[in-house]
């Protein structure tokens, strides 16, 4: 079973148009922490269809924020938010919620890997056709050009006549076709006048993007948070071990602090071995909502 076989409705219809899917999209229930836990351990412990539906539209919202910030490439916008509608589906198949990570920091990555691919793929066409008429005229050079080569004066306008394009068109697209692909990345040139463009010059830089920043610093802050819970979970002296062994500066060896408490620098070890495994069970355990 694939997750393209979720019963869940993430196609943008054209009966519909985009604008009623993002009313669609926005209007679909927020799940909370817990919510979202149940609904993700139903799914990959019972194989029930219906909560990876009810996980996948409660993330409908996000997906088309994130398709809206690689606007700009002439690529339909429906068409962004489909494939990343597919890397979301991807990322509810994966997700595991023993990990006590949000569903929508999961996500993100998959919808963007989506929507770099689909990119990446489109780009040859994008670059070299921009209208219609020009995609189809390019789908009908490149299957002539596989077959005959390099076109004369005649096939140019017979092919014009066909399409019911001025010849200056085709050969212009001809033309276009000819130009070597772009590299995905640019050449470390120093020299400014070689320089050339290439599509990873046009990707936005999503390390300061609002919504990259926000989730990172709500991971970060959840992170110090239960590290802190984990803390207060010990006794004094595990505390007080863990803190100088691990938090401090100026961390203490062993036998300073087995003479400091007056035991062996081995009770010392399996103090803060046992304070390390208590700590790491709190912080694996389920984030309450």
């Amino acid at each position: 079973m694939t997750m393209h076989t979720l019963p869940v409705a993430v196609n943008v219809s054209a009966e519909g148009g985009l604008s009623h899917y993002m009313r669609l999209a926005n209007a679909a229930p927020v799940l909370d922490a817990e919510q979202e836990r149940q609904l993700a351990i139903e799914y990959r412990e019972n194989n029930n269809l219906e909560a990876a539906r009810q996980l996948v539209l409660s993330q409908l919202r996000y997906v088309v924020r994130v398709a809206r910030a690689f606007a700009g490439y002439g690529l339909p916008q429906a068409d962004l938010i489909q494939e990343g509608n597919i890397g979301l589906m991807k990322a509810v198949k994966h997700f595991d919620p023993a990990h006590g990570v949000r569903l929508v920091s999961f996500a993100v990555h998959w919808i963007r890997a989506e929507i770099y691919d689909y990119i990446l793929r489109n780009w040859r066409i994008v670059k070299i056709a921009t209208t219609k008429a020009q995609r189809k005229l390019f789908f009908n050079l490149r299957q002539s050009r596989a077959r005959i080569g390099w076109m004369n004066e005649s096939e140019i306008s017979n092919l014009a006549a066909d399409l019911d394009v001025p010849t200056e068109t085709v050969k212009e697209m001809e033309s276009r076709m000819a130009n070597a692909d772009v590299p995905f990345d640019a050449q470390d040139d120093s020299d400014d006048e070689e320089f050339r463009s290439s599509p990873a010059g046009f990707l936005q830089d999503m390390r300061y993007n609002p919504e990259s920043l926000l989730t990172r610093a709500d991971a970060e802050s959840s992170q110090q948070d239960r590290l802190q819970n984990a803390l207060v979970s010990l006794d004094g002296r595990s505390q007080d071990i863990i803190r100088r062994r691990w938090l401090a500066a100026d961390k203490p060896t062993l036998h300073e602090l087995a003479e400091e408490y007056g035991v062996s620098a081995e009770r010392i070890r399996q103090i803060e071995k046992k304070a390390l495994d208590t700590m790491k069970g709190v912080l694996l355990s389920p984030e309450p909502a």
